[in-house]
């Protein structure tokens, strides 16, 4: 898809990176929780509110649900408050494009 515009959290577009899709073609979008940024919210981010705070040991998973509806998993070795508004960050090659599973749910019979 070059030159292709992926919409996530609603209105926010980031370059596509992956290529060999075809426009408006039904994709699994990956992004590692890892890779997921946490910053203060504003126009620019993905905002949401964190519903829950798990250590794990080396690092903290944060679950934040968007204002979009979309939930988050991000893994941080900073904690965030739950109940907080958050806002996250990606970086276009944090985004993996990938041919639609055919075992996604909402496909089964």
């Amino acid at each position: 898809c070059g030159g292709c515009r992926l919409t996530v959290g609603g209105e926010r577009k980031f370059a596509c990176v992956d290529k060999g899709f075809a426009q408006n073609e039904n994709v699994d979008v990956v992004i590692r929780p890892e890779d997921i940024k946490l910053v203060a919210p504003s126009e620019n981010t993905i905002n949401g509110t964190v519903t829950s705070l798990t250590f794990m040991g080396v690092h903290y998973e944060i679950r934040i649900q968007g204002e979009d509806g979309h939930e988050w998993l991000v893994q941080n070795t900073d904690p965030a408050q739950v109940g907080s508004r958050v806002g996250i960050t990606l970086d276009p090659d944090d985004i993996h494009i990938m041919d639609r599973s055919q075992y996604d749910a909402a496909d089964a019979s």
